[in-house]
């Protein structure tokens, strides 16, 4: 069985100390006004790896995200001050290399990139994958992606969602064979605990008790499934008549419609002050509950609240331009509370939709540290 456990994950902590968009993708730049210290913080919670492009390997630190599905990363090509303070792939350096004509773009809050696919070997682990596409970078404008501490993104998204219609590379791991199951695990630790990981291809059932709560997806663009209600105390806070949520790796709050975050930051007794929302570091604090598929998935003061001499709330309003359904982003804040299962192969054939499981994940680690203690 082609098991892979990524051993160079990070989680980014100090990376942002200024002002900068705590969350991207599909957020964009209308998150509600936050401090400085807050958005610092949510890069504590940023999970990123490492990969190598090319032959012979060339490494690079991305996000691994559930929220996006292209891979690209910084080339020789561009000279712009995000490029050149990062890790940059170099064609004529790769003997696997091959070039086209056909160019991509992306964007992320207030950072992107502009640049070409190419083909390239990847390898993650011990999975290397041929011909994989890939976006090379030729301009980043803005400062936001300068001083991040990763190179760039490698999306497991879906492939309706990838820009200029480039293959994800978790599509090209299951067309090419490498991965036992259609399957990939994520588990991240809270805290200081070394141990998160990608598991592409199984289950790793030492992380969870239990059995796994599978719930139906809603679309098969992003991760995106029906919550029930959000709840404080038993009784509905957000979400009351139902709504949609995205599971987003690359997002590192959670992130919801202004009306029902303020709703939980009233019943928390949180106040804004300059760097944020906060609040009483010695509060008695309520579980705030996720239902979703009749199961209940609590996240606990200690998982909500992020301290840094201030006790930060996790929650973060934003406010969409769309008419959709009320929509939640649920970032690394819950993906570290729960051990979860990306299925893209359960529906094939039967019409049901893909699922995806999540369960508390109990156990320590398996082979990860934080970039803190990594350069302690």
């Amino acid at each position: 069985m082609r098991w892979l456990w990524l051993m160079g994950l990070a989680v980014a902590t100090h990376a942002l100390m200024t002002k900068a968009p705590s969350d991207r993708g599909i957020l964009g730049g209308w998150a509600e006004g936050s401090g400085s210290l807050q958005h610092a913080l949510c890069w504590q919670l940023s999970y990123v790896g490492t990969i190598s492009i090319g032959t012979p390997p060339q490494q690079f630190s991305v996000i691994f995200d559930t929220g996006s599905a292209n891979l690209w990363v910084p080339s020789v090509y561009c000279s712009s001050p995000a490029c050149a303070n990062h890790q940059r792939f170099d064609p004529a350096r790769s003997s696997t290399y091959r070039s086209t004509a056909t160019s991509v773009a992306a964007w992320y809050g207030t950072g992107s990139m502009v640049g070409v696919l190419a083909y390239d070997t990847v390898t993650v682990g011990s999975i290397q994958v041929q011909n994989q596409m890939v976006g090379l970078s030729q301009w980043e404008p803005g400062s936001f992606l300068v001083h991040v501490p990763f190179d760039g993104f490698l999306g497991l998204a879906f492939p309706r969602i990838a820009a200029s219609g480039a293959t994800p590379l978790f599509d090209s791991m299951m067309s090419q064979g490498l991965v036992a199951q259609d399957l990939f695990s994520i588990y991240l630790t809270p805290h200081e605990r070394n141990g998160s990981f990608v598991l592409f291809g199984g289950i790793d059932s030492s992380c969870f008790t239990g059995n796994l709560s599978w719930i139906p997806l809603t679309a098969q663009t992003y991760w995106q499934i029906k919550v029930d209600r959000i709840t404080m105390h038993g009784l509905p806070i957000a979400c009351i008549h139902g709504c949609q949520a995205i599971l987003d790796s690359g997002t590192s709050m959670l992130a919801g419609p202004g009306h029902g975050v303020r709703r939980i930051h009233y019943r928390m007794g949180a106040t804004r002050s300059p760097s944020g929302l906060v609040m009483r570091c010695g509060s008695v604090l309520p579980d705030v509950v996720f239902v979703i598929a009749g199961t209940q998935f609590p996240l606990p003061p200690q998982s909500y609240i992020l301290q840094d001499g201030s006790c930060m709330s996790g929650f973060e309003a934003y406010a969409l331009p769309t008419a959709a359904d009320e929509l939640w982003i649920l970032g690394s804040i819950f993906l570290r509370r729960y051990y979860s299962v990306f299925d893209r192969m359960t529906a094939v054939g039967s019409g049901m939709g893909t699922e995806m499981g999540m369960r508390h994940c109990s156990a320590a680690g398996c082979l990860l540290q934080r970039e803190r203690d990594a350069h302690s």
